[in-house]
């Protein structure tokens, strides 16, 4: 017998509603840079589900405006592929 799902809150809500909205919008890519927008959205998201206190909800909203803003960017035909900066 398989154990009740946990509910998620709004915020898990609108993270997991990022990630598959990156995904999506990956579909429309070519495949090979589908393939690395996919590796690049994974990591991203388990970088930071790692490192994020989960109790910053500052810190977390910012990172879902940042994504949202840059899943508005990925998603138009102009963008064709995604790339990641790493500071430091």
């Amino acid at each position: 017998m398989m154990a009740p799902a946990q509910r998620l809150s709004g915020m898990q809500r609108q993270v997991l509603s990022l990630y598959r909205g990156f995904l999506r919008a990956a579909r429309s890519k070519d495949f090979p840079e589908r393939c690395r927008i996919e590796q690049i959205v994974s990591t991203e998201f388990r970088k930071n589900a790692k490192s994020v206190d989960k109790k910053d909800f500052t810190y977390i909203e910012y990172l879902l405006r940042r994504g949202n803003r840059q899943l508005e960017l990925l998603k138009t035909s102009a963008t064709v592929g995604l790339s990641v900066i790493e500071v430091r």
